[in-house]
């Protein structure tokens, strides 16, 4: 099954791929997936994680295979040789995820995403990013980035980069970090921290973002933005279009935007740059992050 679905950018929409897990109904971006292939048996790498399944070489590309099932703890399949493998690239990674039945595909907006309180879902533990009610189903958005972290916590955001930054001279120019993940928002104010920006103002997601944006621009908050950091993927509003709206305002469209997200591929860095972002990151270069930072205030 192929996903290459083109989407006009800025739109606040994303296609979501509905799966089953034993007999519940879970979601994905499509703008994750490589290719959803049918199950096939795969090698067991000794000594891995138990969540890993092992490895399989579909065309010649050695595919780590994650065994969902085991992730959120629900049963194993009825029936394995009806499941199917969803094949996914991102945070310059490919790892297929293990499912038991693909439903299909649906475009929604963000601002039809629930994000989860504190009940279902906290920065220490939670895997589930969203909650979309389709067809009187509610569908949970997994972190994908988050499970893959927690199975192999080298591939998460590289913060041990920082660690030859602290002690620099401060910077007090005013800069806007947009992301809706609690760990993550965490980590990024804090590596801007320890490399001398402590002048931030942290925004949950891109509507957010935007009305503070909106005050600024009406005087009800003083503070110029010299650089705007977005996530892609987030409730209300993601970051494709908060980069849109900043882009086509006369008053804010000076202000340099830089998309930090796990999706910076071919395809969406191609999106990114028809909308005017000045600088596009994949997600573990916090580092990298720091220098283009440097770079846009010194201009």
């Amino acid at each position: 099954m192929e996903t290459n679905i083109l989407m006009e950018s800025g739109t606040n929409e994303l296609e979501v791929l509905e799966f089953t897990v034993g007999n519940n109904h879970y979601g994905i971006n499509v703008a994750k997936i490589k290719e959803i292939v049918q199950y096939s048996p795969v090698t067991p790498v000794p000594n891995s994680h138990p969540c890993v399944e092992g490895i399989f070489m579909p065309r010649d590309l050695m595919i780590t295979v994650v065994d969902l099932a085991k992730v959120i703890k629900a049963q194993p399949s009825p029936d394995i040789t009806k499941d199917m493998f969803i094949i996914t690239n991102f945070n310059q990674l490919n790892v297929a995820f293990h499912v038991h039945s693909v439903v299909g595909i649906h475009r929604v907006s963000w601002a039809d995403i629930i994000k989860p309180d504190s009940t279902i879902s906290t920065a220490d533990s939670g895997i589930a990013t969203g909650i979309v009610k389709i067809d009187n189903q509610l569908i949970v958005i997994l972190d994908f980035e988050r499970i893959v972290s927690d199975i192999s916590p080298e591939t998460g955001l590289k913060v041990s980069e920082i660690s030859g930054l602290e002690g620099r001279q401060r910077n007090d120019s005013h800069i806007m970090i947009v992301e809706d993940s609690a760990l993550l928002i965490k980590l990024i104010s804090d590596s801007l921290t320890k490399s001398g920006y402590n002048n931030l103002t942290l925004c949950n997601n891109g509507q957010e973002a935007w009305n503070y944006l909106m005050k600024v621009k009406s005087g009800e908050e003083p503070k110029d933005v010299k650089c705007i950091i977005t996530d892609i993927e987030m409730p209300l509003m993601d970051g494709h279009r908060l980069t849109k709206l900043v882009k086509t305002d006369n008053d804010l469209k000076s202000i340099p935007v830089v998309i930090f997200s796990s999706l910076i591929n071919e395809q969406m860095r191609l999106k990114g740059e028809s909308l005017g972002a000045d600088v596009q990151l994949s997600k573990p270069e916090i580092g990298l992050l720091v220098q283009e930072i440097d770079k846009l205030l010194l201009k």
